[in-house]
């Protein structure tokens, strides 16, 4: 062997360490699904589909009507190609708000409505997925649940962007759907209404509008409360109706018990009251 062959040898060899090296090329996302989870694998992110979706109803979710239907309404714009505005849902825990973007996305994805779900962590990739899925037929919706952010959390700007747009043309088949706990998505402490002259800031009025601006760029606002005790045992006896069960004294009476354990009065609690009322009523049987 010459010097040219070695030479041409370890080139080849060389070539194929750095193949080895180099990151593999994202699969094609399965444009089948109707859900995905934005997820990554050595720095690298790509749609995963979801194989089995939640399949809740929008007629299972009870006494939030005014905020389903504004969800629905809004959703049924973007589908026809109208305008529509991104939607955050706050408010108390366990009352709807995850449940109704899922239950949207049941009534609607035989229409083409499709969701994609993205951890907070994850909100810097925003600009990729909407690269990935600009020129698709389908209308996505980018689902972002609990989301909360700290004051140095660089999703934050990411996201900023996505809802108001950058010198690049916002894409006519995106919408974000948020839940949070939060009203305003970022946190707010006591020092926030303390004089200027010790808070050490000279216009401190504009950190507090940037803390709140975030939320106000989402166009549909909309708020969830905790449900009294008849909404929540109507709830429960919704949720038992499905396992074949009716709500009976003994029912109730357990229905409350099961909310005064948890300290709270939610559809969340609801239905876990109604799995545990109804396992352990078969597994008497």
């Amino acid at each position: 062997m010459n010097a040219i062959e070695q030479l041409i040898q370890r080139a080849d060899q060389l070539i194929t360490r750095l193949e080895h090296l180099l990151p593999t090329p994202p699969a094609e996302p399965n444009w089948q699904a109707v859900a995905w989870r934005w997820v990554k694998h050595n720095g690298q992110g790509q749609l995963q589909a979801v194989g089995h979706p939640h399949q809740i109803l929008l007629d299972d979710i009870r006494f939030i009507d005014r905020q389903k239907n504004e969800v629905v309404r809004n959703t049924r714009q973007f589908l026809q190609g109208l305008p529509a505005n991104h939607v955050l849902l706050t408010g108390a825990r366990g009352t709807g708000k995850s449940s109704l973007v899922k239950a949207v996305l049941n009534a609607y994805a035989s229409e083409g409505l499709r969701l994609i779900e993205v951890e907070k962590q994850d909100l810097t990739d925003l600009p990729q997925i909407t690269q990935l899925i600009r020129n698709r037929p389908e209308k996505f919706i980018i689902f972002c649940d609990d989301l909360t952010f700290e004051a140095n959390d660089i999703g934050y700007k990411a996201l900023k962007v996505i809802l108001d747009g950058s010198i690049e043309n916002a894409s006519s088949n995106l919408l974000v759907y948020a839940t949070s706990n939060r009203k305003n998505l970022m946190p707010e402490y006591m020092s926030d209404n303390q004089p200027i002259v010790d808070s050490g800031e000279i216009r401190q009025n504009d950190t507090i509008d940037e803390k709140t601006s975030l939320a106000e760029r989402f166009g549909l606002w909309l708020s969830f409360y905790s449900f009294d005790q008849d909404e929540y045992l109507n709830i429960a006896a919704h949720w038992l109706q499905t396992f074949g069960i009716t709500m009976d004294e003994t029912a109730r009476h357990a229905a409350l018990q099961f909310y005064h354990t948890r300290g709270a009065r939610s559809g969340r609690v609801a239905y876990q009251f109604a799995k545990d009322y109804a396992g352990q009523l078969q597994l008497k049987s």
